[in-house]
């Protein structure tokens, strides 16, 4: 029997610029761009394989799915899958890990770096003409930050929070890492796992790197920023779940943080009552830490390899 596949949200992966034409080789593909809500039972009602990124797919739909047997996440992340609605029905469910590492790293230093200068501003006002009019050589209209001797709180130190720490360490930074089963080898000099109220008290700059659970959500909060130094930065390329949105605009207005860098919102794309679309010193870039070329064609091969894997009887990369 040919397999029936079905991409609910393909465009996030695939705008146009990578190819769908392996995985159509193991089965009868189609592909949705976009898929809301009230269209995923029809679209996928009689599919043997599914393939989402952030279409969520709940007990309601998969008690509607009789022919399902695989569950594809195009992402690291879990979340959007009912797992226990599909282990009931002994659908597998696989992702699709590190294919974002080095990228996520990145952008996590690109929001920390334009905090540090303000690179984005100062580009507009050069262009503005500011510099052409100005009577010294030089401007600026913040201070800058150096990041050497510094001390970045890493909180999840999985594949993404240890590349983050080569970073840091590569720009002189000290680093304190937070995991719940660490790896006393790594420890150096400049690289010490701690608790996560060692790690909050004693950084400069923290960075969350953790999935959306029960046990993260709204992990960053007014008691918990209580405990951070006076001006601390915190970067968040992981999950916007993870901050109490009001409290840390209020701790923003306050200045008991200095700023804030973050790619992911609770909820996406946000209402414009987000409080912190309207924050002082709140970076945000539009969940695009993942959106690399690079990452985007690696996750597509990943997920072939998933799929043919399943098709074969050996599925890999399975929760």
């Amino acid at each position: 029997m040919k397999q029936k596949i079905v991409v609910l949200d393909g465009y996030a992966l695939n705008p146009g610029d990578l190819s769908w034409e392996p995985l159509e080789e193991l089965g009868e593909l189609t592909v949705y761009e976009h898929t809301e809500s009230n269209q995923i039972v029809d679209r996928i009602s009689d599919a043997t394989i599914i393939l989402t990124n952030k279409t969520p797919i709940n007990s309601d739909t998969i008690s509607c799915c009789d022919r399902l047997t695989y569950i594809g996440v195009m992402a690291t992340g879990y979340d959007v899958v009912d797992i226990d609605a599909a282990h009931r029905k002994n659908i597998i469910v696989s992702i699709v890990p590190a294919y974002s590492t080095y990228s996520v790293a990145q952008m996590t230093f690109a929001l920390l770096l334009e905090i540090c200068h303000h690179v984005g501003h100062h580009n507009r006002a050069v262009h503005k003409g500011r510099w052409v009019k100005n009577r010294d050589f030089c401007f600026w209209d913040y201070p800058g930050i150096e990041l050497q001797g510094k001390t970045l709180g890493i909180v999840g130190f999985g594949r993404i929070g240890s590349k983050v720490a080569d970073v840091a360490l590569a720009f002189g930074m000290k680093v304190l890492g937070y995991s719940r089963n660490p790896d006393k080898s790594m420890e150096t000099d400049t690289l010490a796992f701690v608790s996560l109220e060692e790690l909050y008290r004693n950084s400069d700059i923290i960075s969350f790197h953790v999935p959306a659970n029960k046990e993260t959500s709204g992990m960053v909060n007014k008691q918990t920023i209580s405990m951070m130094k006076d001006s601390v930065i915190l970067l968040n390329t992981a999950r916007g779940s993870l901050f109490n949105e009001n409290d840390v605009y209020s701790m923003l207005v306050s200045k008991k943080i200095q700023a804030v860098g973050i790619d992911v919102l609770s909820k996406e794309p946000p209402h414009t009552s987000n409080p912190l679309l309207e924050a002082p010193n709140c970076f945000i870039t539009p969940h695009i830490a993942w959106g690399t070329t690079e990452a985007r064609l690696r996750c597509m091969e990943i997920t072939y390899n998933n799929v043919l894997s399943f098709l074969h009887d050996k599925p890999i990369n399975i929760i």
